[in-house]
């Protein structure tokens, strides 16, 4: 049993973490409101000046559009690739399949501009992807098929394989027992994994920066403008309703990612 001592020094520490972690962000909204351009501590409060001159940027909106069209199709490549990858390293047992499972979850391991120079280097080299919105899709899938293959994967060790069996046993064919059981099972496991891969293609930066050709993203608009003092009002505008788009996804992923399943058992692989 802990002493009081104890837990109030672990609470400090919790709070001392989550500060850290949320303080700036705090601070980047509290600019967003700010009536001047400057940073001066403390900001003056008291506009949404800042929220129609972002709308209104040229430049803004085809950045932002490319940054859904490149999240949304690198996580459904992600989903395709990731899915596949975990049905076939959870269900055969081959050799090497242990290599492949950790080659499988080491690009998001790996430092961000160790992967985005050997990507440049792959695209220079493929003649038929070119730099820009395709080079970017392929970028960002190579990490997202990570976080769908461990959500998928690890839905599929807690899946009970007895239902499956039974299934296959009451006469229903491979697709029949895959609609109605199997997937049935992972689905949310599915839906968290993409949506958690959607937001890693929607905040890249370093990948995305050395594969978007004359293409820019919303992550690459904020990167360029940050470095125009003029422009920081505007930039974090974007950046909060960034933040607070981001917040949807990943709290929905969360309590997916957390939620049992009707169809799960003790096996694992």
């Amino acid at each position: 049993m802990e002493s009081r001592a104890t837990s109030w020094f672990l609470r400090g520490m919790t709070a001392l973490v989550i500060a850290f972690l949320y303080v700036p962000l705090a601070i980047v909204v509290l600019y967003a409101f700010n009536q001047t351009r400057t940073a001066a501590w403390p900001p003056t409060l008291g506009t949404t000046k800042w929220f129609s001159v972002a709308w209104d940027d040229p430049t803004l909106k085809p950045a932002l559009l490319n940054s859904l069209k490149a999240g949304i199709a690198a996580t459904l490549l992600a989903l395709i690739l990731g899915s596949l990858a975990a049905f076939a390293v959870h269900r055969f047992r081959f050799f090497g399949r242990e290599v492949i499972s950790f080659a499988l979850v080491l690009p998001i391991a790996l430092p961000g501009i160790v992967t985005a120079l050997a990507l440049n280097s792959m695209v220079d080299a493929v003649p038929f992807i070119s730099f820009g919105l395709p080079a970017i899709i392929v970028g960002h899938a190579t990490f997202c098929v990570v976080v769908v293959y461990n959500n998928v994967v690890a839905r599929l060790r807690r899946t009970s394989s007895s239902l499956i069996e039974a299934s296959m046993d009451l006469g229903a064919d491979g697709v029949q027992t895959f609609r109605y059981v199997t997937l049935p099972a992972i689905r949310t496991a599915l839906l968290a994994g993409g949506l958690l891969a959607f937001g890693l293609s929607f905040d890249e930066i370093v990948v995305t920066l050395y594969l978007s050709g004359t293409q820019s993203t919303l992550p690459l608009w904020i990167y360029n403008n940050l470095q125009r003092p003029t422009n920081r009002p505007i930039v974090n505008v974007v950046a909060m309703v960034v933040l607070l788009l981001s917040l949807i996804p990943v709290y929905i992923a969360q309590r997916l990612a957390g939620e049992p399943e009707g169809l799960t058992g003790s096996r694992a692989s």
